[in-house]
């Protein structure tokens, strides 16, 4: 049997009062952060090899941390742990949205569902059917590990923009108050990078923004599956000592989606006292390393772009005449 908590959020939910303050989490935020202030002001003295991969590694790290701090890390106050992850260094994830949707992706009901979880890899057969080739040969190519690197950033920053712009223009009033605080915060990032630190912004978004995005995608590339049990769509990669600090051991992700408000220091503790249940309940959907997973989905697909569950959006009877 899976293993779950009392502490596990339903659709839409909040998470739980903590109480006190976490602080490895707060000490990883300061440090994050004067890292990230640090590169980029003595950008012009650090040869390029050194500063591109140091900074998208911090920025993907932050990205790390603003996951942390959805699930209610590292105070029990709200508006002060909103505070810590509002700061956009990757300039186009509005916090609050991001907060929003990924709570939502914690129903693991509906995980991997593309109408239900808004953090699904799949397209309902429908939509596949109805893609020009283009999009089939691109999202295709995302479905391999080389694919999701090099092609995913540009796929899905513009694919996220284009559907907050959808709900702006719907009159979403969460998205709206989303992205006016996020582009208060923007407009202070971009004066700190061009105006003071003089850098590129050109080279902030391609030679940066966009590694950064890809190393966040080498977690998210493998960690669900569709199936038919509800516990058998997320996986474990084991062993990952390099990638798992950056991404807060969020790489045991069975472990997260069972305890999502359990603290990154503590899940790898928690995870080897419960691994043997996990991984029954995941049917040792499992790897040994990003590694493994670059082994063996290179450049073979991880699994099909369509989900396997044949769904499809309602037809206006209408629009069939």
């Amino acid at each position: 049997m899976p293993v779950r908590t009392k502490d596990h959020p339903s659709r839409g939910s909040g998470t739980p009062a903590r109480r006190g303050v976490e602080w490895p989490t707060l000490l990883l935020v300061v440090g994050v952060h004067a890292a990230w202030f640090g590169l980029t002001w003595w950008q012009q003295e650090l040869p390029w090899w050194v500063l591109t991969p140091s900074l998208a590694w911090v920025i993907a790290w932050h990205g790390s941390l603003q996951h942390e701090m959805v699930h209610g890390h590292p105070t029990r106050w709200g508006w002060f742990n909103r505070g810590l992850a509002s700061l956009p260094v990757a300039l186009w994830l509005p916090y609050d949205s991001y907060r929003s949707t990924h709570l939502v992706h914690h129903a693991d009901e509906h995980l991997t569902d593309p109408l239900d979880d808004p953090e699904s890899r799949y397209l309902a057969v429908s939509d596949w059917v109805n893609c020009g080739r283009c999009t089939h040969l691109l999202l295709r190519a995302q479905k391999t590990f080389a694919g999701r690197l090099l092609i995913g950033p540009a796929w899905t920053v513009p694919l996220f923009l284009r559907a907050q712009v959808r709900l702006m223009r719907a009159g979403d009033a969460m998205v709206l108050r989303a992205w006016a605080w996020h582009l208060a915060f923007v407009a202070l990032v971009l004066v700190w990078l061009v105006a003071v630190c003089h850098m590129s912004l050109l080279y902030y978004v391609l030679g940066v923004l966009y590694p950064a995005v890809s190393l966040s995608l080498i977690r998210s590339f493998a960690e669900h599956k569709a199936a038919d049990g509800v516990a058998e769509r997320t996986a474990v990669v084991e062993n990952a000592w390099v990638l798992g600090p950056l991404f807060l051991f969020n790489n045991l992700h069975a472990a997260h989606h069972a305890r999502p408000s359990l603290a990154w220091y503590k899940l790898p503790g928690w995870y080897r006292q419960n691994r043997q249940s996990l991984l029954c309940g995941n049917g040792q959907l499992v790897y040994d390393g990003y590694l493994d997973v670059a082994r063996r989905y290179l450049f073979t697909a991880h699994d099909a772009v369509a989900h396997p569950i044949i769904r499809v959006l309602p037809v206006d009877p209408a629009m069939s005449r």
